[in-house]
């Protein structure tokens, strides 16, 4: 199956995360964007952050509290990061983190790997058998025409895939941006139904037994930490 495929599965799963835990993220998010230039209008990585939150039925409360907090002076310096790490037989997991205290973030990943006798790598020692992708999907388009809007514009994408009346778009990540203009600006009112920059395996493994075991132990414990906002991993599930 397509990326399509993979990309609807995460987020299948995603869907039966806690709230909290998906608000918190978003108001970090949206914090960290809003800081320097608070205007949805004018920011335009603010803007699309907002979207992506209301798109996941964010409480508007929690966006405009975010926001707000972003316009005062000092507050919290949130960070992006990556950790790569080993799992049982050929699994390998890239942990994603939004946090503000480094030293704690990295020492709860740790503790997850080393719970179930696993261990972190060094960075690119996980990622370099991952493709760093945009996926965005629309749903009810015609794929020939959205593909002509996109080509005009001079736009460069990996893929484009039709599957069950949904188009899914994959782009570099730099391109996610050039890719949603042309077409919000192709198509009023557009929904999406993924928006998404991620890590996608290049090879997935399966897993039994044992192994699958720990793995799925191992994503509990980094799924439960509140500065980790996704766990992409190889692992057929």
């Amino acid at each position: 199956m397509g990326r399509a495929y993979e990309v609807r599965k995460a987020s299948i799963q995603k869907t039966g995360a806690a709230k909290a835990k998906l608000y918190s993220t978003f108001a970090k998010e949206i914090y960290l964007a809003a800081k320097g230039n608070p205007e949805v209008d004018t920011n335009i990585i603010l803007k699309r952050v907002v979207e992506k939150a209301k798109h996941q039925q964010v409480p508007s409360d929690i966006i405009n509290r975010a926001i707000d907090k972003a316009k005062g002076s000092g507050g919290e310096d949130y960070q992006e990061l990556s950790y790569e790490g080993f799992g049982p037989g050929a699994s390998t997991l890239i942990v994603k983190c939004l946090t503000d205290n480094v030293n704690r973030t990295v020492s709860f990943v740790r503790e997850a790997f080393n719970k179930c006798h696993k261990s972190l790598g060094v960075t690119n020692s996980v990622s370099y058998n991952y493709d760093y992708l945009a996926i965005i999907g629309i749903k009810d388009a015609n794929s020939d025409e959205i593909l002509e809007y996109i080509l005009d514009e001079g736009i460069d994408i990996i893929d484009l895939e039709n599957e069950d009346d949904e188009v899914i778009i994959t782009s570099k990540p730099s391109d996610a941006a050039k890719v949603k203009d042309c077409l919000e600006k192709k198509i009023p009112n557009i929904q999406y139904t993924i928006d998404e920059i991620g890590w996608y395996p290049k090879e997935k493994v399966k897993l039994e037994g044992e192994d699958l075991e720990i793995f799925n132990r191992l994503l509990d414990l980094l799924n439960n930490i509140d500065d980790v906002t996704e766990v992409y991993h190889n692992v057929e599930l």
